[in-house]
């Protein structure tokens, strides 16, 4: 048994009293819990003290109640106090037991995290973007209005649509906003409309989005390639149907080949189509939702125009509309005069650009800054020719990876006909009782976030793999020969996997009670 060290935590022994790592690997235990340089690394309650501090802070004045209207503390906060170098070294190692982009693929399907060029990251640090104040005078800002309004051209102009609500903060939030466009259309024309018609290859958050719109949804069904069922669309369609909520290339990677088809059903019918971009990333230069009768559809701009996800703060998740819904998009947003000045558009000067039917605002302000101009860089780095190739170079690492692997896992889908950004496969032919997660935990010992797991829900124990373009081939047969590996170990029933993973920082949990129950600390029996 080594000893605790000054904060009582000591390395994880097993039953026999023999060494056995933190992260349940064998060999020899050491003193510390580290082994070489996978550092063991504590909480900040169990090494920090809350008698000591990196910062020396005056005491508070006599008058601290009545500056602070009685909102000051009357005992201490109780939060563990760190020296400088311990916060660094703390978060550094943490970070050091962290998977991202930078350090390997990341084959998270319907997620498109892919690499974001450093070039972006430099432009949105010059002081002119990176300083500005949402709070600063229009005057002051009218560079910054000017790359926001010169990003909704292009957007505009790559998805052939009308209109464009800059505002909404992520993909989910856009959704919404479309929505509440759809929303404010039909009760301008004093139509009750209560259905919202969702397909099963359509993203998770449709139908709850549609929901906190104030709408009931409906499933619509699959077709045995994976497409939606037009006949079985197009037979649900009647005078009670606002909107179909449609994902377009789908959660099953494939293209809706009948889109224009279901388009100009649903308007025959009255209602609006909304379009989920998520997947934009496939098409982007390639096809324009707008031609295939779209009338809503977000875009998230660190999907398909490679800027961080969430970038340190809110994320972006602009929404495209057509001439029917743009007249009732939110305000603000930026338009350009015949003089060539842009203009911040708001409530108080709506009349004057001929936007009075906005149903009202998404946020606060005009949006995320930071983000607006890594996408900007993004689109005028690559240019036309450049988008194209996104989207040709993410469907043909996507169909790599699914003829790689189709002999060996079971691939649903994989007589439909190409995919288009991600591959789908299935657990079916797994042996012993093994099922996509014991596969997911293995490939995290080959080194690998484990791709998308159980979605969509159309197949049962999915595995859906998006490696995006960035990708070289060497990366994706280096993917590719880690995850035959594990699916052979598979489908032979190899026992060892259902105790995966072996040599990260932590043995597998029980996810449902580390969600309802966390434990915070170890050797804590005070803590359950």
């Amino acid at each position: 048994m080594s000893a605790p060290n000054k904060s009582g935590w000591k390395p994880e022994m097993n039953a026999s009293g023999d060494g056995m790592h933190a992260n349940g690997s064998d060999g020899p235990v050491t003193a510390t819990g580290n082994r070489a340089l996978m550092l063991e690394e504590p909480l900040l309650f169990e090494i920090g003290h809350m008698d000591e501090t990196g910062v020396d802070l005056p005491d508070p004045r006599s008058d601290a109640s009545n500056r602070l209207g009685g909102f000051d503390r009357s005992e201490p906060i109780g939060l563990p106090a760190l020296k400088e170098g311990e916060a660094v070294r703390h978060y550094t190692r943490l970070s050091r037991q962290n998977y991202a982009i930078d350090l390997g693929l990341f084959p998270l399907g319907s997620c498109t995290m892919k690499h974001n060029p450093r070039l972006n990251e430099k432009v949105a640090r010059m002081p002119g973007f990176a300083d500005v104040h949402p709070l600063q005078p229009v005057d002051t800002v009218r560079g910054a209005l000017e790359v926001v309004n010169e990003l909704a051209h292009w957007l505009i102009e790559l998805t052939g649509m009308h209109g464009v609500a800059m505002s909404p903060k992520a993909g989910a939030h856009g959704e919404l906003c479309g929505m509440l466009c759809i929303r404010a259309a039909l009760e301008a024309r004093g139509d009750a409309r209560k259905v919202v018609l969702c397909p099963e290859s359509a993203h998770g958050t449709n139908p709850a989005t549609a929901a906190f719109a104030g709408y009931q949804t409906e499933d619509i069904p699959a077709d045995k390639d994976g497409r939606v069922d037009l006949a079985a669309l197009k037979a649900r369609l009647g005078p009670d149907v606002a909107a179909v909520m449609i994902t377009n290339p789908n959660t099953c990677g494939l293209f809706e080949r009948d889109m224009k088809a279901i388009s100009d059903a649903v308007h025959a019918a009255g209602g609006y189509v909304y379009c989920d971009g998520a997947n934009f990333n496939a098409i982007v230069g390639k096809v324009r939702p707008g031609d295939l009768g779209v009338d809503a559809m977000h875009i998230n701009l660190h999907k398909t125009f490679s800027t961080p996800h969430g970038g340190g703060g809110p994320g972006s998740g602009p929404v495209v509309l057509s001439e029917a819904l743009a007249p009732f998009g939110p305000l603000p947003f930026t338009a350009k005069t015949k003089d060539g000045v842009v203009h911040l558009v708001e409530e108080e000067n709506a009349a004057e650009f001929d936007h009075t039917q906005a149903f009202g605002r998404m946020t606060a302000f005009h949006g995320q800054m930071g983000m607006f101009t890594r996408a900007l860089t993004y689109i005028l780095s690559h240019g036309a020719d450049g988008l194209a190739q996104v989207a040709e170079d993410a469907v043909l690492n996507a169909n790599y990876i699914l003829r790689s692997l189709e002999d060996l896992l079971d691939a649903p889908f994989g007589p439909s006909g190409p995919c288009m950004h991600e591959a789908l496969f299935s657990d079916a032919e797994f042996g012993g009782g093994l099922s996509t997660l014991d596969l997911a935990k293995g490939l995290i010992d080959e080194g690998y976030h484990p791709m998308t797991v159980y979605f969509p829900l159309v197949v049962h124990g999915a595995m859906l793999v998006e490696p995006t373009e960035t990708e070289s081939k060497h990366s994706l047969d280096q993917f590719i020969t880690a995850f035959r590996n594990v699916a052979e170990r598979a489908k032979a029933g190899d026992d060892a996997l259902k105790q995966a993973p072996y040599y990260a920082p932590r043995r597998r949990l029980d996810e449902t009670q580390a969600a309802r129950k966390p434990v915070l600390a170890w050797n804590d029996p005070n803590l359950s």
